[in-house]
């Protein structure tokens, strides 16, 4: 196996431990409540529990690397019976006949009425597909627990420490040109303050947008303990995984059905809703010119509105709450937790696409549908390309032996006609604008020229001598 293979499938078993061990390493976590998920953890994924130590030692004393596995070799997987749908299915009736039926027990039924060949079937495989099914030992009982809970509101005490992300669908807009666009929201709300964190519309659903999402908010607001997701394609794909690790984000996805746990930001979603009625007056042609808005909308109409949320998250405690409410801005200011800023090129690094191409004899190669070229004197060459996927116009090119370079898309057919646009008088002539979102625009800009003169958060309601 060559050396850049085992480096991949060392990344990638690193990234499936880390998934399993991610419910274990919150902090605040009771250790009662540590050891179920530990149990839940072993049983699911077919391995004990003096496993799991051992991954969450190595991840605590040395990071995402400390997970990569030693070995050289990669493990052939054990490949599946052509039947095994329907040892499943015999597999899943024992277990309903008899709920307190061993998995050595099973199979051995299995394989005395013929369904599999004696040794095929291994315990650790069968326990997987087992627990994956609904029918652990264990799941059952912890259903239940966990239906006799309340539903009652519960958010982290300070923010940054759980974040909630979500993808809506955007208003169509109509280009210039005529052409229609479909856009996606892609944010990221805090957990404690309701405050949002990242919020931008896109022009495609891709997972580039969930990343470009996660990017924008660790440069803007620091880094964050954990995020709760939905099982969506664009939330479970590998290199988002990868970035969260190597960054030391948590990531955990909701159940299946399990609506009520991403309340916050369904509720938030509710706002998106008035934006759209507001746009389509508005009669935008541009994805650049709906995320201006849109910036303008989320600051003033949302940031800065008082959130019922909050003030029944203080009055459960009996805390007093000022008649106005408290806003989404103000709680997000006044957390005493402190942002924890990383170094800007360790997280662009972390967010890097890497992929493997052979240099052709023109020095050029192929990436993404693009066309780049990197140098005469490495053709016929293997190099791992670095790139960034929301960006393209650049990439970095790595191979054994020589200095990394910079290698630039190629213009195909750049001096090629081009179709003319179409005249401003034939596109009609319909009021292009939304009184509100004019008006919040102007009060962004208000508000933000008045800030080198404005008293900070910290320094309202002090007298001069108090002042540090």
């Amino acid at each position: 196996m060559e050396k850049k293979e085992v480096k991949k499938w060392q990344d990638e078993e690193a990234l499936r431990r880390y998934r399993i061990i991610a419910p274990l390493l919150d902090p605040d976590m009771d250790e009662g409540k540590r050891q179920q998920l530990r149990e839940e953890a072993a049983e699911k994924n077919g391995i004990s529990k003096r496993t799991l130590y051992r991954y969450e030692k190595s991840y605590r004393e040395e990071g995402f690397g400390g997970l990569r596995p030693a070995s050289r070799t990669k493990k052939r997987q054990q490949r599946l019976p052509e039947n095994f749908e329907e040892i499943m299915e015999q597999a899943m009736q024992l277990k309903r006949e008899v709920p307190k039926r061993s998995v050595r027990q099973i199979i051995k039924v299995l394989e005395l009425e013929g369904f599999a060949k004696p040794g095929v079937l291994k315990p650790s495989t069968m326990q997987r597909h087992l627990y994956d099914a609904g029918f652990g030992r264990k799941q059952m009982k912890r259903y239940a627990e966990k239906r006799a809970v309340s539903s009652r509101r519960f958010c982290r005490p300070h923010r940054m420490e759980l974040l909630q992300g979500d993808i809506k669908y955007g208003p169509e807009i109509r280009t210039r040109d005529g052409e229609v666009v479909k856009t996606y929201l892609s944010s990221l709300i805090d957990d404690h303050s309701r405050y949002i964190v990242q919020s931008e519309f896109y022009d495609n659903q891709r997972q580039e947008i969930v990343e470009d999402t996660f990017h924008k908010a660790v440069l803007k607001a620091g880094k964050f303990d954990c995020v709760y997701l939905d099982n969506g394609v664009q939330y479970t794909a590998g290199h988002l995984g990868r970035a969260c690790a190597k960054l030391g984000i948590r990531i955990v996805h909701a159940k299946p059905g399990a609506c009520q746990s991403k309340g916050k930001i369904e509720k938030f979603h509710q706002k998106v809703d008035q934006f759209t009625a507001e746009i389509r007056v508005a009669h935008v042609h541009s994805v650049e010119e709906l995320n201006r808005r849109w910036k303008f909308f989320l600051e003033q109409e949302y940031q800065k509105e008082a959130h019922a949320g909050i003030r029944e998250y203080y009055e459960s405690y009996g805390a007093s709450v000022p008649s106005r409410g408290i806003t989404p801005e103000q709680e997000w200011m006044r957390d005493e937790r402190g942002l924890v800023f990383l170094d800007v090129s360790v997280v662009a690094e972390a967010f890097l696409h890497r992929e493997t191409r052979r240099i052709d004899e023109a020095g050029c190669f192929s990436l993404g549908g693009n066309r780049y070229e990197a140098s005469a004197a490495l053709a016929n060459l293997k190099a791992e390309i670095a790139y960034d996927p929301m960006d393209m116009e650049i990439v970095t090119v790595c191979c054994r032996g020589a200095a990394p370079l910079a290698a630039h898309r190629m213009e195909i057919g750049a001096f090629a006609s081009k179709v003319p646009p179409v005249p401003l008088g034939m596109t009609g002539n319909i009021p292009e604008t939304s009184r509100l979102l004019d008006a919040l625009e102007k009060k962004y800009k208000e508000d933000h020229g008045q800030m080198a003169v404005a008293l900070s958060f910290g320094d309202y309601g002090k007298g001069e001598g108090s002042r540090v």
